[in-house]
C-alpha cells in the first residue's frame, strides 16, 4: 500500500509542469531581452541567465494597464509594451506570487511558485521555450537549467 502511494504522489508532482523545448536553437552569443520588476521566478530567470554568460538586457515598460480583476489562479495579470530593440531572444514571464509551503518543499526552497514562461526567438518568432508550471523554488530553476542546457546543445 505504501508503494502505492509514493507511486501515487510521484505521478501527481509530475504533473505539475508541462515543457515545451526545442533543443539546440539558443545562441549564447546573441542578446536576450527580459522585462524589469517581476516577481521571485523573474528576478531568478535573470540573475541565472547572467550566470551562464549571456548578455540580458533589461527593458522599460512603456504603457502598462492593469485590468480590474484577478484570474482563477490569482495572477495578476499586466498587459505592457515595451522596447525590445536588437535583442534576438525574448523572455516572457506570468507568475502568481509565492506562497510560503514549509510543509510541502521544507528541503527545496520554501516557497512554491506558479508561472508561465516563454522564450521567443525574435529573428524566427517561434517560441523556443514553453513551460507552464507550479513547484518549490529550487526545483522550478532545476528544471530551468535543464531546459537551458537543451536549448543550448548544439
Amino acid at each position: 500500500m505504501k508503494q502505492k502511494l509514493i507511486i501515487l504522489a510521484a505521478v501527481l508532482l509530475s504533473a505539475c509542469n508541462y515543457m515545451h523545448v526545442k533543443p539546440g536553437t539558443l545562441d549564447k552569443n546573441e542578446v536576450i531581452y527580459v522585462e524589469r520588476g517581476g516577481w521571485h521566478l523573474q528576478h531568478h530567470i535573470k540573475e541565472l541567465l547572467e550566470d551562464r554568460g549571456y548578455n540580458v538586457i533589461v527593458g522599460a515598460k512603456r504603457a502598462t494597464s492593469k485590468p480590474t480583476f484577478i484570474t482563477s489562479q490569482d495572477v495578476d495579470i499586466v498587459f505592457s509594451t515595451s522596447d525590445v530593440g536588437q535583442s534576438r531572444y525574448i523572455v516572457q514571464i506570468s507568475e502568481a506570487s509565492q506562497t510560503f509551503a514549509p510543509w510541502w518543499c521544507m528541503f527545496n526552497g520554501y516557497w512554491w511558485w506558479r508561472f508561465n514562461v516563454s522564450i521567443a526567438d525574435n529573428k524566427t518568432s517561434k517560441e523556443i521555450l514553453g513551460w507552464s508550471g507550479r513547484g518549490c523554488a529550487n526545483s522550478s530553476l532545476r528544471k530551468l537549467h535543464d531546459a537551458l542546457d537543451e536549448l543550448e546543445r548544439k
